[in-house]
Protein backbone atom coordinates (compact mmCIF):
# COMPACT_ATOMS: atom_id res chain seq x y z
CA UNK A 1 0.00 0.00 0.00
CA UNK A 2 2.95 2.27 0.88
CA UNK A 3 5.38 2.54 -1.32
CA UNK A 4 7.25 5.62 -0.50
CA UNK A 5 7.65 6.62 3.32
CA UNK A 6 5.17 5.99 6.41
CA UNK A 7 3.04 9.26 5.50
CA UNK A 8 1.53 7.16 2.95
CA UNK A 9 0.14 4.38 5.18
CA UNK A 10 -3.25 5.27 6.67
CA UNK A 11 -4.43 1.68 7.70
CA UNK A 12 -2.87 -1.30 8.94
CA UNK A 13 -4.51 -4.90 7.97
CA UNK A 14 -4.05 -7.14 10.88
CA UNK A 15 -4.41 -10.65 9.82
CA UNK A 16 -3.57 -12.86 12.92
CA UNK A 17 -4.27 -16.47 12.35
CA UNK A 18 -6.31 -16.66 9.28
CA UNK A 19 -4.50 -19.60 7.66
CA UNK A 20 -6.80 -21.15 10.36
CA UNK A 21 -10.46 -20.24 9.21
CA UNK A 22 -11.94 -23.24 10.50
CA UNK A 23 -10.74 -22.15 13.70
CA UNK A 24 -12.42 -18.44 13.54
CA UNK A 25 -15.59 -19.04 15.67
CA UNK A 26 -13.60 -21.39 18.45
CA UNK A 27 -11.49 -18.38 18.84
CA UNK A 28 -13.71 -15.71 19.15
CA UNK A 29 -16.10 -17.60 21.76
CA UNK A 30 -13.03 -19.06 23.65
CA UNK A 31 -11.47 -15.47 23.65
CA UNK A 32 -14.87 -13.90 24.68
CA UNK A 33 -15.85 -15.88 27.34
CA UNK A 34 -12.04 -15.65 29.02
CA UNK A 35 -12.91 -11.84 28.04
CA UNK A 36 -15.71 -11.83 30.44
CA UNK A 37 -13.92 -13.60 33.38
CA UNK A 38 -11.35 -11.32 33.38
CA UNK A 39 -13.82 -8.40 33.84
CA UNK A 40 -16.06 -10.26 36.46
CA UNK A 41 -12.91 -11.59 38.03
CA UNK A 42 -10.98 -8.60 38.19
CA UNK A 43 -13.84 -6.37 39.47
CA UNK A 44 -14.82 -8.68 41.75
CA UNK A 45 -10.92 -8.74 43.41
CA UNK A 46 -11.55 -4.59 43.32
CA UNK A 47 -14.91 -4.38 44.43
CA UNK A 48 -14.00 -6.80 47.68
CA UNK A 49 -10.98 -5.28 48.35
CA UNK A 50 -12.62 -2.00 48.73
CA UNK A 51 -15.95 -3.17 50.79
CA UNK A 52 -14.05 -5.02 52.95
CA UNK A 53 -12.13 -3.11 55.71
CA UNK A 54 -9.89 -6.20 56.14
CA UNK A 55 -8.67 -5.82 52.70
CA UNK A 56 -7.65 -2.39 53.25
CA UNK A 57 -3.99 -3.16 53.53
CA UNK A 58 -0.99 -3.05 51.17
CA UNK A 59 -1.02 -6.17 49.88
CA UNK A 60 -4.56 -5.69 48.57
CA UNK A 61 -4.31 -2.01 47.51
CA UNK A 62 -1.13 -3.66 44.64
CA UNK A 63 -3.77 -6.63 43.77
CA UNK A 64 -6.18 -3.86 42.83
CA UNK A 65 -4.01 -2.26 40.64
CA UNK A 66 -3.09 -5.31 39.15
CA UNK A 67 -6.98 -6.02 38.57
CA UNK A 68 -7.45 -3.02 37.17
CA UNK A 69 -4.50 -2.94 35.03
CA UNK A 70 -5.54 -6.20 33.61
CA UNK A 71 -9.06 -5.23 32.85
CA UNK A 72 -7.39 -1.85 30.82
CA UNK A 73 -4.67 -4.00 29.12
CA UNK A 74 -7.08 -7.08 27.70
CA UNK A 75 -9.96 -3.94 26.91
CA UNK A 76 -7.06 -3.00 24.56
CA UNK A 77 -6.81 -6.00 22.61
CA UNK A 78 -9.46 -8.45 22.97
CA UNK A 79 -12.47 -6.10 21.66
CA UNK A 80 -10.49 -5.61 18.33
CA UNK A 81 -9.35 -9.34 18.44
CA UNK A 82 -12.60 -10.25 18.57
CA UNK A 83 -13.98 -8.28 15.37
CA UNK A 84 -10.72 -9.77 13.74
CA UNK A 85 -12.08 -13.35 14.29
CA UNK A 86 -15.31 -12.55 12.62
CA UNK A 87 -14.18 -11.01 9.63
CA UNK A 88 -12.40 -11.88 6.30
CA UNK A 89 -10.67 -8.70 6.01
CA UNK A 90 -9.88 -6.19 9.35
CA UNK A 91 -8.48 -3.20 9.03
CA UNK A 92 -7.04 -0.62 11.85
CA UNK A 93 -6.17 3.27 11.29
CA UNK A 94 -2.36 4.16 11.54
CA UNK A 95 -2.98 6.28 14.65
CA UNK A 96 -5.61 3.57 15.88
CA UNK A 97 -2.57 0.69 15.32
CA UNK A 98 -0.39 3.37 17.66
CA UNK A 99 -2.81 3.90 20.12
CA UNK A 100 -3.45 0.19 20.73
CA UNK A 101 0.25 -0.23 20.81
CA UNK A 102 1.11 2.55 23.22
CA UNK A 103 -1.71 0.92 26.08
CA UNK A 104 -1.08 -2.58 25.40
CA UNK A 105 2.92 -2.31 25.32
CA UNK A 106 2.62 0.72 28.11
CA UNK A 107 0.31 -1.23 30.76
CA UNK A 108 2.17 -4.69 29.97
CA UNK A 109 5.30 -2.96 31.15
CA UNK A 110 3.49 -1.29 34.42
CA UNK A 111 2.78 -4.84 35.12
CA UNK A 112 5.99 -5.74 34.75
CA UNK A 113 7.30 -3.45 37.52
CA UNK A 114 4.24 -3.35 39.62
CA UNK A 115 4.63 -7.65 40.53
CA UNK A 116 8.24 -6.80 41.26
CA UNK A 117 6.78 -4.38 43.83
CA UNK A 118 4.47 -6.85 44.77
CA UNK A 119 7.32 -9.13 45.71
CA UNK A 120 8.78 -6.29 47.72
CA UNK A 121 5.44 -5.64 49.85
CA UNK A 122 5.67 -9.19 50.56
CA UNK A 123 9.37 -9.34 51.52
CA UNK A 124 8.22 -6.45 54.25
CA UNK A 125 5.44 -8.70 55.23
CA UNK A 126 7.63 -11.81 56.39
CA UNK A 127 10.79 -10.83 56.64
CA UNK A 128 9.58 -7.17 58.57
CA UNK A 129 6.46 -8.35 60.36
CA UNK A 130 6.32 -5.93 63.26
CA UNK A 131 7.13 -2.76 60.83
CA UNK A 132 5.19 -3.85 57.83
CA UNK A 133 2.21 -1.22 58.37
CA UNK A 134 5.32 1.31 59.15
CA UNK A 135 7.27 0.92 56.33
CA UNK A 136 4.88 -0.07 53.39
CA UNK A 137 2.81 2.72 54.69
CA UNK A 138 -0.18 4.62 52.58
CA UNK A 139 1.91 7.39 51.15
CA UNK A 140 5.05 4.53 50.10
CA UNK A 141 2.24 2.60 48.28
CA UNK A 142 0.36 4.97 46.28
CA UNK A 143 3.92 6.07 45.18
CA UNK A 144 5.24 3.04 44.46
CA UNK A 145 2.40 2.00 42.37
CA UNK A 146 2.19 5.18 40.71
CA UNK A 147 5.40 4.92 39.85
CA UNK A 148 4.83 1.30 38.05
CA UNK A 149 2.19 3.19 35.77
CA UNK A 150 4.10 5.96 34.92
CA UNK A 151 7.72 4.22 33.84
CA UNK A 152 5.98 1.49 32.21
CA UNK A 153 3.86 3.99 30.33
CA UNK A 154 6.95 6.46 29.26
CA UNK A 155 8.88 3.47 28.01
CA UNK A 156 5.97 2.32 26.06
CA UNK A 157 5.75 5.68 24.24
CA UNK A 158 8.81 6.26 23.63
CA UNK A 159 8.78 2.99 22.02
CA UNK A 160 5.53 3.06 20.09
CA UNK A 161 6.99 7.11 18.85
CA UNK A 162 10.20 5.31 17.51
CA UNK A 163 8.56 2.88 15.33
CA UNK A 164 5.80 4.69 14.10
CA UNK A 165 8.00 7.73 12.77
CA UNK A 166 9.70 5.02 10.78
CA UNK A 167 9.09 4.37 7.00
CA UNK A 168 6.61 1.57 5.84
CA UNK A 169 7.33 1.40 2.67
CA UNK A 170 6.34 -2.09 2.16
CA UNK A 171 3.17 -4.26 3.06
CA UNK A 172 0.94 -2.91 5.70
CA UNK A 173 0.32 -6.70 6.24
CA UNK A 174 0.19 -7.00 9.91
CA UNK A 175 0.95 -10.81 10.61
CA UNK A 176 -0.15 -10.37 13.93
CA UNK A 177 -3.29 -10.56 16.30
CA UNK A 178 -2.77 -6.53 17.23
CA UNK A 179 -0.42 -3.99 16.88
CA UNK A 180 2.36 -5.37 18.56
CA UNK A 181 5.11 -3.58 17.90
CA UNK A 182 7.32 -6.97 16.87
CA UNK A 183 5.21 -7.45 14.14
CA UNK A 184 4.87 -3.84 13.42
CA UNK A 185 9.17 -3.64 12.77
CA UNK A 186 9.23 -6.18 10.51
CA UNK A 187 7.15 -4.01 8.54
CA UNK A 188 9.74 -1.03 8.31
CA UNK A 189 11.92 -0.68 5.62
CA UNK A 190 15.06 1.59 7.60
CA UNK A 191 17.48 0.96 9.87
CA UNK A 192 16.08 -0.22 12.87
CA UNK A 193 19.00 -0.27 15.19
CA UNK A 194 17.59 2.41 17.54
CA UNK A 195 14.55 0.81 17.79
CA UNK A 196 16.00 -2.36 18.92
CA UNK A 197 18.87 -0.96 20.71
CA UNK A 198 15.52 0.48 22.81
CA UNK A 199 13.46 -2.54 23.16
CA UNK A 200 16.89 -4.23 24.57
CA UNK A 201 17.45 -1.55 27.38
CA UNK A 202 13.57 -1.46 28.05
CA UNK A 203 13.29 -5.65 27.89
CA UNK A 204 16.56 -5.35 30.82
CA UNK A 205 14.86 -2.72 32.43
CA UNK A 206 11.18 -4.17 32.62
CA UNK A 207 11.83 -7.55 32.55
CA UNK A 208 15.50 -8.44 33.62
CA UNK A 209 15.67 -6.20 36.71
CA UNK A 210 12.46 -6.68 38.04
CA UNK A 211 13.17 -10.74 37.80
CA UNK A 212 16.22 -10.29 39.55
CA UNK A 213 14.58 -8.19 42.29
CA UNK A 214 11.52 -10.89 42.84
CA UNK A 215 14.07 -13.95 43.03
CA UNK A 216 16.29 -12.05 45.48
CA UNK A 217 13.16 -11.21 46.99
CA UNK A 218 12.06 -14.73 47.56
CA UNK A 219 15.59 -15.85 48.39
CA UNK A 220 15.05 -13.79 51.47
CA UNK A 221 11.43 -15.09 51.81
CA UNK A 222 12.10 -18.53 51.83
CA UNK A 223 15.26 -17.96 54.38
CA UNK A 224 13.00 -16.69 56.51
CA UNK A 225 9.99 -19.21 56.06
CA UNK A 226 12.08 -21.95 56.95
CA UNK A 227 13.57 -20.17 60.22
CA UNK A 228 9.55 -20.32 61.52
CA UNK A 229 9.26 -23.33 64.04
CA UNK A 230 5.96 -24.28 63.39
CA UNK A 231 4.67 -26.38 60.17
CA UNK A 232 1.52 -24.55 60.58
CA UNK A 233 3.77 -20.96 60.52
CA UNK A 234 5.87 -21.62 58.01
CA UNK A 235 2.27 -23.25 55.82
CA UNK A 236 0.61 -19.62 56.26
CA UNK A 237 3.67 -17.74 55.65
CA UNK A 238 4.03 -19.36 51.97
CA UNK A 239 0.43 -19.16 51.28
CA UNK A 240 0.44 -15.42 51.58
CA UNK A 241 3.19 -15.55 48.50
CA UNK A 242 1.72 -18.70 46.94
CA UNK A 243 0.01 -16.61 44.85
CA UNK A 244 2.00 -13.68 43.59
CA UNK A 245 4.55 -16.70 42.62
CA UNK A 246 2.26 -18.40 40.47
CA UNK A 247 1.15 -15.19 38.70
CA UNK A 248 5.06 -13.86 38.07
CA UNK A 249 5.80 -17.56 36.35
CA UNK A 250 3.01 -17.49 34.20
CA UNK A 251 3.36 -13.47 33.28
CA UNK A 252 7.39 -13.81 32.97
CA UNK A 253 7.16 -17.07 31.33
CA UNK A 254 5.06 -15.72 28.09
CA UNK A 255 6.81 -12.58 28.65
CA UNK A 256 10.38 -13.54 28.25
CA UNK A 257 9.81 -16.17 25.57
CA UNK A 258 8.53 -13.53 23.08
CA UNK A 259 10.42 -11.01 23.81
CA UNK A 260 13.86 -12.06 24.50
CA UNK A 261 13.39 -15.49 22.11
CA UNK A 262 16.56 -15.94 20.03
CA UNK A 263 15.41 -14.64 16.23
CA UNK A 264 16.23 -18.40 15.01
CA UNK A 265 12.96 -19.16 17.06
CA UNK A 266 10.98 -16.90 15.57
CA UNK A 267 7.76 -17.92 14.37
CA UNK A 268 4.33 -16.49 13.48
CA UNK A 269 2.03 -19.37 15.00
CA UNK A 270 4.33 -19.55 18.27
CA UNK A 271 4.20 -15.81 18.43
CA UNK A 272 0.62 -15.69 18.09
CA UNK A 273 -0.13 -18.72 20.47
CA UNK A 274 2.22 -16.87 22.98
CA UNK A 275 0.62 -13.32 22.79
CA UNK A 276 -2.48 -15.42 23.34
CA UNK A 277 -1.49 -16.38 26.59
CA UNK A 278 0.54 -13.32 27.32
CA UNK A 279 -2.67 -10.86 26.34
CA UNK A 280 -5.60 -13.22 27.78
CA UNK A 281 -5.41 -16.61 29.74
CA UNK A 282 -2.46 -15.03 32.19
CA UNK A 283 -5.01 -12.08 32.78
CA UNK A 284 -7.87 -14.35 33.19
CA UNK A 285 -6.48 -16.56 35.78
CA UNK A 286 -4.55 -14.27 38.00
CA UNK A 287 -8.29 -13.27 40.10
CA UNK A 288 -8.39 -16.97 39.77
CA UNK A 289 -5.36 -17.43 41.01
CA UNK A 290 -6.04 -15.11 43.77
CA UNK A 291 -9.07 -16.12 44.91
CA UNK A 292 -8.23 -19.76 44.81
CA UNK A 293 -4.76 -19.48 47.05
CA UNK A 294 -6.26 -16.42 49.74
CA UNK A 295 -7.87 -17.59 52.55
CA UNK A 296 -8.83 -14.00 53.07
CA UNK A 297 -10.29 -13.05 49.60
CA UNK A 298 -12.54 -15.82 49.89
CA UNK A 299 -13.76 -15.01 52.68
CA UNK A 300 -14.49 -11.55 51.89
CA UNK A 301 -16.53 -12.56 48.61
CA UNK A 302 -18.42 -15.30 50.99
CA UNK A 303 -19.04 -12.35 53.36
CA UNK A 304 -19.69 -9.38 50.32
CA UNK A 305 -22.03 -12.15 48.54
CA UNK A 306 -24.13 -13.14 52.01
CA UNK A 307 -24.36 -9.79 52.84
CA UNK A 308 -25.89 -8.77 49.61
CA UNK A 309 -27.99 -11.68 49.96
CA UNK A 310 -29.37 -10.87 52.94
CA UNK A 311 -30.80 -7.20 51.56
CA UNK A 312 -31.95 -8.52 48.49
CA UNK A 313 -34.26 -10.77 50.59
CA UNK A 314 -35.05 -8.08 52.87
Amino acid sequence: MATGNHSAVTEFLLVGLSQYPELQLSLFALCLIMYLIILLGNSLLILISILDSRLHTPMYFFLGNLSFLDICYTSSSIPPMLVLFLSERTSISFIGCALQMVISLGLGSAECILLAVMAYDRYVAICNPLRYLIIMNRVLSVHMAAWSWITGCLIALLQTVLTMVLPFCGSNIIDHLTCEILALLKLVCSDITINVLIMTVSNVVLLVIPLLLIFISYVFILSSILRISSAEGRKKAFSTCSAHLTVVILFYGSALFMYMKPKSKDTKTSDEIIGLSYGVVTPMLNPIIYSLRNKEVKEAVKKVLSRHLYLWKV
